[in-house]
Order: C-alpha cells, then structure tokens, then sequence
C-alpha cells in the first residue's frame, strides 16, 4: 500500500513538471493578475510552479505613461528574475515596455520609417529626446538647424533612426535625413506654386557665416548674407534668429537644382533710389568708416549705402589704410564718381585737398 502511494505522488509530481515551463531573464510571459499587495501585484504565470511578483516599481516607465492594474487583468510581462526554489519569479511592465519599444525602433531603422521625437533638453553635442519611453540622441550634425536653440524644447520633430542598440542603451536618430525626405516628396509641387518677385512667410531654420536658411512650406531656401540687410553686417545672427518667423522676397528660383534664393533686404525700400538728387558728383559729404582694408576703406554716408575710399585717392603720398583710419571715425569726402544706378559711388579725399589748394 505504502509503494502504491508513493508511487502515486511520485506521478503527480511528474505530471506537475510536464506541463509547468523554464523561463529565464527577458522571456516574455502569459499571465493574469491575482491580487494587489503594499508592494506590488501577484500574478499567475502560464506553466511557473509557483506565483510570480511584480513590484510597484516596475509597473510604469514614467508617471506620464503610468499603468493601471486590475485583478484579473490578462497581460503579457517581461521576466525580471527567474523562478527558483527558494524565491518567486519577479516580473516588469517597465521592462516590457522598454523591449517592446527598442524592437519598434529597429523595426523603423531596418524600414526607414519616420517618427515623432520630443525635444527636452539641449546637451553638449546635440539634443535629448524622448522616443516611445526612450531617451534619444540627435547630433548637431544631424539636426536640421545645425545648432540647438532654445525654441526646439517641447516640440515634437520628425526623426529618422540611425543607430538603436538596446544593449548599450544607444538611441542616435537624425531630423536632417527626415526633412530631407519630406523635401523629395513635395518639391516639385512646393515650387510650382512659387514664382520670383512673391513675397513669403517662412521660418529660420539654420545659420551659417554665408548667410541663413529658410523653410518655405517645406523647402529650405537661401537668404545670403548679402540680401539680408542693405547695410553692412558682420554675421546673419546680428539681424536674425534661429526660429524667427520672418518675410521674404523670392528673387531667384532655380527648378532644375531645385533651389530657392531670397532676400530680407528687399522687403524695404531701396535706399539707393532714395539718395538719388541727394548727392552729386563734386560734392563734399560726412560719413562714418564702416570698415578698412588693405585695398581702401568703406564708408557709410546714408543709411543703407556704403560708398569706397579707395587708398590711391586718400592721399597724394603712399599711405597705410589702417593707420589712416579705424572703424567709427567720422570723415568728410568728395564725390568723384556717383552711379545710384549701378550702386557705386567713388570718394576722395585727394581731390577735396586739392580743390582747396
């Protein structure tokens, strides 16, 4: 009798161990929750031994994203610790959640998808993003501005993944190739709708030492340096911003390169027509040295219109343009040539000594 029993518990238990199931660290289990404790939830696994423990802690990845739980809730979970003979297996829906999150973002490398980033912070290099619960990378390089700027926090940009390695928890992505996307697909229709001479809205979205460029639904667009001020400056950032919502001039469109060129400058009058019966040949004016060089020096005598002081006729000896002038120092000129027309005007300061000899 003593062997049939024996023999009896010893089929129930090898029929127990025939239907429960191993599972290790990052196995995806089936299972339902049985009841909420202080310090978590106990969940039945489809084939563990025995209940398994998911803590409050690795419920939710954020406070935004928080999860909510139910007894009997029917879910799948990420195995956090395996079970064995002296501990329950621990279970995570952070985990899950992470997992799930860097298979999709691979999945969007591997088919070239695009996607929604948050901008939340601006590091040395680049920004932080947040993607799906992750937190992202993107390069200066890879931005479409080429440089962070205060304005990107909180937004939300369209990115491309570059490089997604959970193991190194290493998430780079690019806006720049998205944007570049965007641009093929519409480009032909955006320009057709444009014309040379129309006056645009548009947004800075990148500075550079040449000059800026705009998007014009959805096509960035060249504003030089030199169209951007009638005046002389020293760098587009002395007159915009990145970010800046500003008008603009279409004064070139290129539809074989499939490129835009714009002007902030002509936005406003001329101020060469405006000094036209102004000034005349012969006469002697006031204005203020803008900038010198080896060749001559510029010099503003209107608002807007920079007139040269070439070195031959700063003097009758040969001189040194740079110990004869610095930027800021009030002068008077003659006139000796005044083309408004073509924008030039030639001074003199020869030829003013030598009328009054």
């Amino acid at each position: 009798m003593t062997q049939t029993l024996d023999k009896m518990d010893e089929f129930e238990r090898l029929l127990e161990e025939s239907f429960s199931k191993s599972y290790s660290v990052a196995d995806i289990v089936e299972g339902t929750v049985l009841k909420k404790e202080n310090e978590g939830y106990l969940v039945s696994v489809k084939g563990a031994k025995t209940e398994a423990f998911l803590p409050n802690k690795e419920i939710s990845t954020s406070a935004e994203n928080a999860e909510t739980l139910e007894v009997g809730d029917e879910r799948e979970f990420y195995v956090l610790k395996e079970e064995n003979d002296e501990d329950n297996m621990v279970l995570s829906l952070k985990r899950l959640a992470y997992a799930q999150a860097w298979a999709q973002l691979n999945d969007a490398k591997v088919q070239g998808d695009t996607i929604l980033a948050k901008v939340v912070s601006i590091v040395k290099g680049g920004v932080l993003v947040d993607v799906a619960d992750l937190k992202g990378f993107i390069p200066s390089s890879q931005l479409r501005t080429g440089t962070p700027f205060d304005g990107l926090i909180d937004t939300k940009i369209e990115v491309k993944v570059l490089e997604a390695d959970p193991k190194k928890n290493k998430l780079i992505l690019s806006q720049r190739q998205a944007v570049a996307e965007q641009r093929d697909q519409v480009v032909d229709n955006i320009l057709s709708e444009l014309e040379e001479g129309q006056v645009v809205k548009g947004e800075v979205v990148r500075i550079a030492d040449f000059g800026a460029f705009v998007d014009i639904n959805g096509i960035d667009g060249l504003l030089p340096i030199s169209e951007i001020s009638w005046s002389r400056i020293k760098h587009p950032s002395d007159v915009i911003s990145l970010g800046d919502t500003i008008e603009v001039k279409i004064i070139k469109i290129d539809n074989e390169l499939k490129r835009i060129s714009l002007s902030l400058k002509r936005m406003g009058e001329d101020p060469w027509q405006q000094i036209e019966g102004q000034f005349e040949e012969g006469q002697i004016i006031s204005g203020t040295v803008n900038k010198v060089t080896g060749f001559g020096a510029f010099i503003n005598i209107f608002p807007g219109v920079e007139a040269l002081l070439p070195v031959s006729e700063m003097s009758n000896e040969n001189v040194n343009p740079f110990n004869e002038f610095k930027v800021g120092d009030s002068v008077e000129v003659l006139i000796k040539k005044f083309t408004p027309q073509e924008h030039r005007i030639a001074l003199s300061i020869k030829d003013m000594n030598k009328d009054a000899e």
